[in-house]
């Protein structure tokens, strides 16, 4: 069952909170072209703004009805269903946040069908259903800003396994010649640490990136990470599109056609890639957060119908 904003499963809207390191955004919506309210609350902490998201959707149930609700929270989350720390955040570099239970108090109170996983496999999730990745089951969305995030969707769901997809952090060889300081705490040579927002200024010193122009070397290495990172989703999951976003590809947009390039080059003509396009801007640009947590709503209320569609079945045998 799809979810349709003027369908029966539609008589209520949906409900979808982004939870980001330094943003909130809750937003109440039909679909991307019937969005009815939407607040921004900043990240503080747990104990102040899990309540505040709670109360917001609490208000709308109360005025306008709830369908579902989908949290796309950052990360690293638990996404593990069966596991007690389910909803909860993990190992966060955010103070104060870690083990933090995003779902029990946001969403749980309310009854509803629920989904919940990370941001940008929100992100990708919507640019799936109305963007970038529409009509696809095998699609990568890439955010590159203060760190590096990858929403990796094979078949149609998004991966899990020991936890959701980190791409972000895979080790990746560093350029000939390239010593600059990794911006990974954990890692000296993964993707985030050596081509991130944060990575940038690592590498930029002194400089100001405002008077860094498209020719500037310090691109070269940034360019050879992100393309190194595309050429393992093709060779391991093979994405069908590879949707890369966030601040700085939206800044430099020199970015994007220059780690095709490289990617076409590192590949070699081992795999062949798709000819209408295959490394893209998001389709939703920056709303794919926030509508990210709506496609969750959407998947939840689906997944509902058909528990319920199936139990009926069965009570009919």
């Amino acid at each position: 069952m799809r979810y349709q904003a003027d369908g029966p499963a539609a008589r209520a809207p949906l409900a979808g909170v982004e939870l980001g390191g330094t943003k909130c955004v809750a937003t109440l919506a039909h679909s991307p072209d019937a969005i009815l309210d939407q607040m921004t609350l900043p990240t503080l902490a747990p104990d102040e703004t899990l309540p505040a998201l709670a109360a917001v959707l609490a208000g709308w149930r109360e005025r306008h009805g709830l369908a579902a609700v989908g949290i796309a929270s950052f990360g690293p989350v638990c996404l593990d269903r069966a596991s007690p720390r389910y909803g909860h955040v993990l190992a966060t570099n955010k103070p104060g946040w870690r083990d933090a239970d995003v779902l029990g108090t946001v969403a749980a109170p309310l009854g509803l069908p629920t989904g919940f996983d990370t941001d940008v496999n929100g992100a990708a999730l919507a640019e799936m259903r109305w963007g970038a990745g529409r009509g696809l089951d095998d699609f990568a969305y890439v955010t590159v800003g203060t760190g590096v995030g990858v929403g990796l969707v094979v078949h149609g769901r998004p991966t899990r396994g020991l936890g959701h997809s980190e791409i972000g952090h895979i080790r990746v060889p560093r350029a000939r010649g390239d010593d600059a300081p990794s911006a990974c705490r954990y890692h000296d040579d993964c993707v985030e640490g050596l081509a991130s927002g944060s990575a940038l200024r690592l590498r930029l010193g002194d400089r100001d990136v405002t008077t860094v122009g498209p020719d500037d070397p310090v691109w070269e290495p940034i360019v050879d990470v992100l393309a190194a990172m595309c050429h393992a989703l093709v060779g391991s999951t093979g994405p069908l599109r590879i949707a890369i976003g966030g601040g700085m590809p939206v800044k430099q947009p020199h970015l994007l056609p220059r780690i095709a390039a490289r990617l076409e080059a590192s590949l070699a003509g081992y795999m062949e890639l798709p000819e209408d396009g295959y490394i893209v801007p998001p389709a939703l640009g920056d709303r794919a957060g926030p509508l990210g947590a709506i496609a969750l709503a959407a998947d939840a209320l689906e997944e509902a119908a058909d528990v319920a569609a199936r139990i009926e079945a069965e009570a009919m045998l």
